[in-house]
């Protein structure tokens, strides 16, 4: 459709995560379809959006990442950037306020479009793995004895590592990371690199939940009949988002473990409904509903409000 539409120079701009190799393919495509040579350029400018942030992430980005194999292509990017990249969108009236730790201005790099989409694919990896790491130190810190929130805070306070991601709980879960991280895996494969790190990843990712399930039961000695109270359902607080969110799996274990849940979520509860539409569960209206006679009480997405 691009192709036939082409009338005067136009930039096509990837804002998706996509195997490395796409924008030279689309490029490929356009050609193929008639579309004249010179007439377009293709880049790459993937998102570093988190969930429940994403305004104030696009105004005040940590980088920019535009990847191109053109000079005017590059150029017009960096027009389109400039009121991030020179600092004049801040002092604003009306501007969206300054978050903390913010980048001013805003850090473009400019790289290959293969090197870009590249870049996407293996920072979302990179995070998922620290996810996953801290759950493994925190299973060492149950069996030895050790408090994985000072661990986290001894190891966060070194520059090298960093305090972000370093929150252990029952794995991540949402529309990005096990996606992408699968996808990656594909991609090296394909290029014939056996990226087994990251099937390690995901096997402590997916382990994570059932060690939860473990710790439920131990408390409790048995599952069968027991009313659980679960405060959480969306994969993280601030979001409605319960796309492979691991409350959802956790859950869908508990109820097969035959357990009366009652669940509460500030804003993904309608979401969940669909979700459980034919599971016997109830859905509360606030946490303290939920809690009233469960013999237990389970914390499965960090929504500030359950910690206060």
């Amino acid at each position: 459709d691009i192709a036939r539409q082409i009338d005067s120079f136009k930039i096509i701009v990837v804002k998706s995560t996509v195997p490395v190799g796409t924008s030279r393919w689309i490029r490929k495509t356009l050609l193929r379809y008639g579309a004249p040579l010179g007439s377009f350029e293709v880049g790459s400018n993937p998102e570093f959006l988190r969930e429940g942030a994403g305004v104030t992430d696009f105004l005040y980005p940590d980088r920019i990442i535009v990847g191109s194999d053109n000079d005017r292509c590059t150029s017009i990017l960096r027009q389109l950037y400039k009121p991030l990249t020179d600092g004049s969108y801040a002092p604003l009236k009306g501007a969206i306020p300054i978050p903390d730790h913010a980048i001013l201005p805003a850090n473009l790099i400019v790289t290959a479009t293969n090197s870009a989409e590249l870049i996407k694919h293996a920072a979302n990896a990179f995070l998922a793995m620290k996810i996953s790491y801290i759950n493994a130190i925190a299973s060492i810190c149950e069996l030895a004895g050790a408090d994985i929130e000072q661990v986290s805070e001894g190891m966060g306070a070194g520059q090298r590592i960093g305090r972000r991601f370093m929150r252990p709980g029952i794995g991540y879960g949402g529309s990005c990371f096990p996606k992408d991280v699968a996808a990656f895996r594909a991609v090296a494969r394909e290029f014939g690199y056996d990226f087994r790190l990251l099937e390690e990843v995901m096997r402590i990712n997916e382990e994570q939940r059932n060690m939860f399930l473990r710790k439920v039961r131990s408390a409790l000695w048995t599952l069968k009949g027991k009313r659980l109270a679960v405060l959480g359902l969306a994969f993280k607080g601030g979001t409605d988002d319960i796309r492979d969110s691991p409350a959802i799996a956790v859950i869908r274990m508990l109820l097969k473990e035959r357990c009366e849940i009652v669940a509460y979520d500030p804003a993904a509860t309608e979401r969940a409904r669909k979700e459980f539409a034919d599971a016997p569960i109830t859905f509360a209206s606030s946490a303290y509903e939920a809690a009233e006679k469960a013999d237990a009480l389970l914390i499965l997405t960090d929504w500030e409000e359950f910690a206060a």
